[in-house]
């Protein structure tokens, strides 16, 4: 394994599952364990591995299988979890997860996503669930008069694209995660699509929605972005609000309008599969926290949550915990300002504690920018976190092409991150050796977003 010059106790959560199926192996009895994670409309994930047998390590299974759950709620997604093969883990999964439980954040926010309590069911070999995925074809429609709009925390962006080709855009300032009251969050987002419209003529064909959070069916079921929101009080306005944007729209231009909202980490993919025009494209944005999007090999979106900020990439149980999920060695910290600022502090770089952390990120990057050999290091060390952490990935997803973008990668910064995962991956991983690893080309960056959004419904 590749040592890191300031995270010296990093665990690879890659690494750490192979020692243990390596050790696992070597037992003369051993126990078959089959996860089963049911998400919305029936769709299951299956993982099976073999775990030591019920009583000669205990602690170490519960440990490894309760990472991995971890892991498939948080790529994969779901709120029922089957698990056959060990009533002992069963039993302390079940005690993880629920109200007060030591997954309690994780129970909590499975269960508002799929509005159902997240369960944890005991089954045989025979009654687990079997394998149903889903592939849902999803962008790369050019035709016709479209809307990409892209909600963000601090602005909205929306083009109007015409037959592929973008006519106008625009950025609006918005504050949504300062504001409570959801007229003030629908009226922005109806006003600069009704702004679009009126710049193709006054009509629309399509439109497409790229924003912030989780995405079930067209709804928000959870999105920083109406924060602020008073959920006991206008939880359904919240949930609905593209619907009900749209259906405003369609009764004032006399025709149904298709449109589609997906998370703004898979359009960031999609645009990027379009731009490469290839496909099993995984798209990761280090920013505020990690935001992640993945396309297929059909090119489609399979459906996932791709929360990646929560799957736990260093097993490490003294490693940096998240603030909110209370959990340790998750993405957040690993992949954004927060990594580059906790490396700084190991660097021995002092950072004036009055500063935001978006002015920390920005002075450590001036420090690199000019030289700084303690800041090289901080960033050589992100480009290890990333390469473990892409083989770790690529034990759920298959993976061609990486997009690595957002702030932290800005500047000297992202070339030592892209250089140092791929020297990383040439000496310890060769399974990912044919991976390409870059950033996002310029048309990505400068319209390639909006036209992925726009591109998303299909116009019949």
């Amino acid at each position: 394994m590749v040592k890191l010059n300031l995270d010296k106790d990093y665990k690879p959560a890659i690494v750490e599952i192979r020692k243990f199926n390596e050790d696992v192996a070597k037992q003369v009895k051993k126990q078959h364990l089959v996860i089963a994670v049911e998400r919305n409309q029936g769709y299951v994930y299956v993982r099976e591995f073999d775990i030591f047998e019920d009583g000669v390590d205990d602690e170490r299974n519960n440990f490894i299988v309760e990472r991995v759950i971890k892991t498939i709620l948080w790529v994969v997604g779901g709120y029922k979890i089957y698990i056959a093969g060990s009533h002992s883990v069963y039993e302390k999964i079940a005690s993880y997860y629920k109200p007060g439980g030591l997954r309690a954040f994780d129970y909590d926010f499975m269960s508002t996503v799929y509005e159902s309590p997240v369960e944890v069911i005991e089954c045989t070999y025979d009654t687990i669930p079997k394998e149903k995925s889903s592939s849902n074809p999803c962008g790369g429609h050019l035709e016709g008069r479209r809307i990409g709009f892209d909600a963000g925390g601090s602005d909205l962006k929306v083009s109007a694209v015409v037959n592929g080709e973008t006519i106008s855009s625009e950025e609006i300032v918005w504050l949504p995660k300062l504001n409570e009251d959801p007229n003030y969050h629908f009226n922005g987002i109806y006003n600069a699509m009704k702004s679009a419209i009126e710049k193709m003529g006054g009509d629309v064909d399509g439109i497409g929605i790229s924003s912030a959070g989780v995405y079930i069916d067209n709804k928000a079921m959870v999105s920083s972005l109406f924060i602020k929101v008073d959920k006991k009080k206008y939880g359904e306005e919240v949930k609905f609000i593209y619907k009900r944007v749209i259906e405003k729209l369609e009764k004032e231009l006399g025709h149904k309008i298709p449109y589609v909202v997906a998370n703004d980490g898979d359009v960031t993919a999609l645009a990027g599969a379009l731009d490469l025009k290839d496909t099993n494209v995984v798209g990761i944005a280090m920013g505020t926290s990690e935001a992640v999007g993945y396309v297929d090999s059909n090119g489609n979106l399979n459906g996932w949550i791709s929360e990646l900020a929560f799957v736990p990439v260093d097993f490490n149980k003294e490693s940096m915990v998240d603030e909110w999920s209370l959990d340790f060695g998750v993405g957040c910290k690993y992949f954004s300002q927060d990594a580059v600022i906790k490396l700084a502090n190991m660097a021995g770089i002092k950072i004036d504690e009055s500063l935001t952390l978006a002015e920390k990120l920005k002075y450590v990057q001036e420090l690199v920018n000019n030289g700084d050999e303690r800041a090289k290091l901080i960033y050589e060390d992100i480009g290890v976190y990333l390469a473990y952490s892409l083989a770790y990935y690529a034990q759920y997803y298959t993976i061609k092409h990486v997009l690595v973008l957002g702030r932290v990668t800005s500047g000297v910064g992202g070339d030592i991150i892209l250089k140092v995962a791929k020297e990383t991956i040439d000496k310890e991983l060769p399974e990912l050796k044919g991976i390409d690893i870059g950033m996002p080309s310029e048309y990505v960056r400068r319209v390639g977003q909006s036209i992925a959004a726009a591109s998303l419904p299909e116009v019949k």
